[in-house]
């Protein structure tokens, strides 16, 4: 797996962040089942799973409501947070066993840095301007037409140093000097631009699905770290990632097995059935109802 490394991507630097399984393109080998009674006799207690509520976090919430983690003899407890960087620090904590997708990567970058040999990534999901996750939206009705038309406007990102790292470099590189970017919660960026606390926001799905099927924004540009980051709109940009703590992988190997098997199952049922799993997104994400929409585009994200 490349991962493009540029403007942000240069504070994690250094970091030895290693692939224990990559989800994303590897076959699955053997049924869960046939590794649950390893797993039992290791006996890890309640496994803590910390996300960020952004689509792409969708294999942890299948793997979570469809009952797969506890098919497969894992009593796995999935954490909601306000931002990536709270993920990160609970992992550093203890308080936390893994992450799932959509868990910054420079959020994971810095803690690597804090805590030498903390986790290793077993998932990732790329996005550009193909698999849409990233987008600057603004109001529907927004005479807005371009990102160099954010000029001197309200902005806002996601909370955390990578969200706000990266708003900033995107739009430097669309012509926006010295731009001022607030960051928000993710949940709160429709109603800012809604209320006109601010004009356009840097965000993830499902955020810009959710304020476009309530009529209230639309998607400005989509792949934006891709286009003005990386140099290529196609590019496959790793925001974020799948990891589990080092201390746990050696303390319990088998579970461990599994649990990347159980999270690579959900990750197939997205890629084989995705009208079927947009519902596992109501509860972890602001998605409510709007899964049912044709138009929902978070599928592109696991090819």
């Amino acid at each position: 797996m490349k991962i493009h490394r540029r403007h942000f991507l240069q504070l994690g630097a250094g970091t030895a962040i290693a692939i224990a399984a990559h989800g994303c393109t590897q076959p699955q080998s053997q049924s869960t089942k046939s590794t649950t009674a390893a797993t039992s006799s290791e006996k890890p207690g309640k496994i803590s799973i910390g996300f960020w509520p952004v689509a792409s976090a969708l294999p942890l919430f299948i793997a979570d409501k469809k009952g797969y983690f506890k098919d497969a003899g894992l009593d796995v407890a999935v954490v909601k947070f306000a931002s990536a960087n709270q993920v990160a620090e609970s992992l550093i904590a203890g308080r936390l066993q893994g992450t799932g997708n959509g868990v910054a990567s420079g959020a994971l970058g810095l803690s690597e840095i804090a805590s030498p040999g903390l986790f290793k990534i077993i998932a990732a999901n790329p996005s550009n301007a193909q698999y849409k996750l990233e987008q600057l939206i603004v109001a529907k009705n927004s005479p807005i037409r371009s990102s160099a038309d954010l000029k001197g406007k309200k902005l806002a990102s996601g909370p955390g140093a990578q969200n706000l790292a990266i708003a900033q470099a995107v739009l430097e590189k669309a012509g926006v000097t010295n731009p001022q970017v607030q960051q928000l919660e993710i949940r709160q960026h429709v109603a800012a631009i809604e209320s006109g606390q601010i004009d356009a926001a840097y965000t993830l799905e499902p955020t810009g699905t959710v304020g476009e099927m309530k009529g209230i924004t639309r998607v400005l540009e989509y792949g934006v770290v891709s286009k003005y980051i990386l140099g290529d709109p196609k590019a496959p940009w790793f925001g974020g990632s799948a990891a589990l703590s080092s201390k746990f992988i050696q303390q319990y190997p088998s579970t461990t097995k599994t649990y990347i098997e159980v999270y690579r199952r959900a990750i197939q049922d997205i890629r084989t059935n995705p009208d079927e799993v947009r519902q596992y997104l109501v509860g972890y994400t602001a998605a409510e109802y709007l899964y049912q929409s044709p138009n929902y585009r978070f599928i592109g994200l696991y090819p």
